[in-house]
């Protein structure tokens, strides 16, 4: 009988499920952890500085496409009305023809085609192509700024976090201390003075935690502008406490930046454009050299319906050929001014190369310091640990000081946050290597 009424409760306790399908989880209000990558991903897609630099990229395509429609034949049309004071005639022996009148109409419509341009047209549309490739590469500068800013602020925020943590674990180390300080005082072990010195250091600590505070909530507004969110959003980020050691040798770092760098990029096709400018520049040696196909209609009325005068309908072809043979040295001084414009980027070249170098430098050193740190920061915060138990216990048994204990806690709070910043530290440098690389 038990047994038949426990299968009837299961069965009663199924049937709303199986009406109304399985509860939904209910919303606990708190706020997303979000992971180093869902930020970066939020960053690129709101900033409005990258936005602003895809438009660019747009713009020169439209660039492109103007030069583009150079090359192909143009179609006009024009339509005139002259009017003259009086019909003229021409006498012709005892006839008299006209050969004007007072209303003159005239419509055509013309098709030039240019056929050779000194390669002015060609130049051109190399440069607007080269106009994108600079958009798209400024494009990548700017997204890998945006990038390494995000990680400087995740790593800045979590930093801070951890900065109140120690804040608030002093404060409640600090606060057992003067407890302990107060009871000895009370059974007249202690002198007073001792009770204030705990009580000082106790003030002092929780000054740092709302120094502490103010500076998570700090980070925290950085970390949303950068983000493109307003700035009170909450955030609560996932804590990277790991790191990984990097083992790479200077000049392949080098060669890899020398590779990848989009501003390495950015100067050679800059190189490129000057080549296409100096071909611009050169243009103006040679004749130009086009075609015009031309249908004309005229006549004495609006609807150009020809006249005794004129005829209704009639065409020419124009080949025409313009050359200028002296410009005072105009085009010759045009010419050498790009050609200096290209050797002062390939001067920019070298002292980029260098600048690369010196940047991959400075971030392997301090990726190097900080993964050192982080072995003899850890070290140094176990020993903290061991001292400040160690002298609490002494001075529980009174046989130190309140100082002693005081000094401790000091020491294991610096020892607390140099660790964190250490390891943190380790992060943003690895960060600032990646994108002296040009890399993500």
């Amino acid at each position: 009988m038990t047994w038949g009424i426990k299968m009837f409760a299961g069965f009663m306790c199924m049937l709303p499920v199986l009406f109304f399908g399985a509860p939904q989880a209910v919303s606990t209000g708190l706020p997303e952890v979000m992971t180093l990558q869902a930020c970066i991903d939020e960053a690129v897609e709101n900033n409005a500085d990258l936005k602003a630099k895809g438009e660019a990229i747009e713009r020169a395509r439209y660039v492109k496409k103007q030069t583009k429609a150079d090359f192909y034949p143009k179609v006009g049309t024009d339509y005139t009305y002259n009017r003259r004071d009086r019909d003229t005639f021409l006498n012709l022996g005892s006839v008299s023809v006209p050969s004007s009148v007072k209303d003159n109409f005239s419509w055509n419509m013309r098709v030039s085609q240019p056929l050779f341009t000194g390669f002015s047209l060609t130049a051109a549309h190399e440069i607007s192509k080269l106009g994108i490739d600079t958009s798209r590469l400024d494009y990548q500068i700017e997204e890998l700024d945006l990038v390494f800013r995000v990680k400087e602020a995740y790593f800045a925020v979590l930093e801070a976090d951890k900065g109140v943590e120690v804040a608030r674990s002093a404060v409640e180390s600090l606060e057992s201390n003067v407890k302990v300080a107060r009871d000895f005082y009370n059974v007249g072990i202690i002198p007073i003075n001792d009770v204030l010195k705990a009580e000082v250091e106790l003030a002092k600590a929780r000054q740092n935690l709302v120094a502490a505070l103010n500076g998570a909530s700090l980070a925290r507004s950085s970390f949303n502008i950068i983000l493109s969110r307003p700035i009170e959003t909450p955030v609560t980020l996932e804590d990277i406490l790991a790191y990984r050691s990097e083992e790479g040798v200077f000049q392949d770092y080098v060669d890899k930046a020398m590779e990848l760098r989009p501003e390495m990029k950015m100067i050679a096709t800059a190189l490129s454009k000057a080549d296409q400018e100096i071909t611009l520049a050169k243009s103006a040696y040679y004749p130009e050299v086009g075609l015009t196909y031309r249908y004309i209609r005229e006549g004495d009325d609006p609807g150009v319906n020809g006249s005794v005068v004129h005829d209704a309908s009639s065409w020419d072809v124009t080949a025409g050929l313009s050359w200028t043979l002296w410009d005072w040295g105009k085009t010759r001084n045009a010419v050498a001014e790009k050609k200096r414009g290209k050797t002062e980027l390939l001067y920019n070249k070298e002292s980029l190369e260098d600048a690369i170098r010196l940047e991959v430098k400075s971030a392997v050193l301090s990726l190097d310091e900080a993964e050192k740190n982080i072995p003899t920061t850890r070290k140094a915060l176990e020993q903290a640990e061991e001292n400040l138990r160690v002298n609490e216990e002494r001075y529980r048994a009174q046989v130190t000081t309140i100082t002693e204990v005081l000094d401790a806690q000091a020491l294991l709070t610096r020892a607390r946050v140099d660790y964190y910043r250490a390891l943190y530290g380790h992060n943003v440098a690895r960060a600032r290597l990646l994108r002296a690389m040009g890399e993500e």
